[in-house]
């Protein structure tokens, strides 16, 4: 996708990238803060893939597409952040227009996936708790690895339609865009043909990539909760939620965020509000699924406890006189 030609569909060879351009007295702040965010979402994420790939326990289908949710995080702050910090440190808002469709596709890729990963998570807790005795059973190995496959292809199939006949749009002006990365609605806000076409495709492709997942979470979530609402003993409901708690937290913020920011109505008075907002779902869910999954969650903690000791014994016998 990188190696398409953009911009000789346009008058110009770059764009604007507003960003947070209205505060400049807190660009070093800001700076700061993204940079301190993002190396903790990396670390915390490559942290959760390194534990559920080292330790036997969370050889489990939850952790094996709780390992996939955090290599995805990876990806997806990366493809924002690392060209906002640049901005910020610099003071160069400029984005060609192939580097914009670039980070416009894989944050859309990315997005797109994560949509379909959270139903599939949604679905493995509805098994466990709905359907205990046939749990291992459905959820085999070969089906786990169907499903993280599924994911992924999904995600790329649907952006790359959406990307080829953004491919074909002429941009000729203005050249900002009032956001921290390439939008794809400030993006066709910028084209100068008929964008009717486009809107269109993307009104149909969020109803047939991105419904469908949500529709499966939501329904997953339905089933749990009066699964658990029917257990008799309050310890009982207790350890039923607490299994599926924190995957609900990181469902809730992401899609809570995104629809309020796509349903709001695209007014001048609520730009700032509508930055804001995407900070949740591109910088602030990425940081939070480590601290949510290993804070809410035993076996992480455990496992976390027992890398920690493993690494201590290992510094004491290298230290230890011979």
């Amino acid at each position: 996708m990188a190696d398409m030609d953009w911009g000789n569909q346009t008058t110009f060879t770059e764009f604007i990238l507003l960003g947070f351009g209205d505060l400049p007295d807190l660009q070093i702040l800001l700076f700061l803060l993204f940079l301190v965010i993002y190396l903790t979402t990396v670390a915390g994420n490559s942290l959760i893939i390194a534990l559920v790939v080292t330790d036997q326990q969370l050889h489990t289908p939850m952790y094996f597409f709780l390992g996939n949710l955090s290599c995805l995080e990876i990806c997806y702050t990366s493809a924002i952040l690392p060209k906002m910090l640049a901005s910020l440190l610099t003071g160069d808002k400029t984005i060609s227009v192939n580097g914009c469709m670039t980070q416009l596709y894989f944050f859309a890729v990315l997005a797109g996936t994560e949509c379909y990963l959270l139903a599939v998570m949604s679905y493995d807790r509805y098994l466990a708790i709905c359907k205990p005795l046939h749990y291992s059973t459905l959820m085999n190995t070969r089906f786990c690895l169907q499903l993280a496959a599924g994911t992924w292809l999904n995600g790329f199939l649907a952006i790359t339609i959406f990307i080829l006949f953004m491919s074909q749009f002429i941009f000729c002006g203005p050249k900002e865009i009032d956001h921290f990365f390439c939008d794809p609605i400030s993006l066709i806000k910028l084209s100068c043909g008929d964008t009717g076409l486009i809107i269109l495709l993307d009104f149909i492709l969020a109803c047939v990539f991105t419904l469908p997942p949500f529709l499966l979470t939501l329904m997953s979530y339905m089933c749990i909760l009066t699964a658990i609402l029917r257990i008799s003993s309050t310890t009982g409901r207790q350890k039923a939620f607490s299994t599926c708690s924190s995957h609900l937290t990181v469902v809730t913020i992401f899609y809570g965020t995104i629809m309020i920011v796509y349903m709001l109505p695209t007014l001048d008075t609520l730009r700032a509000l509508k930055k804001v907002l995407s900070l949740c779902y591109t910088v602030l869910t990425p940081l939070l699924n480590p601290l949510i999954y290993s804070l809410r969650n035993r076996e992480v903690r455990e496992a976390l406890r027992k890398a920690v000791s493993k690494c201590g014994f290992h510094k004491k016998i290298a230290g230890s006189p011979r």
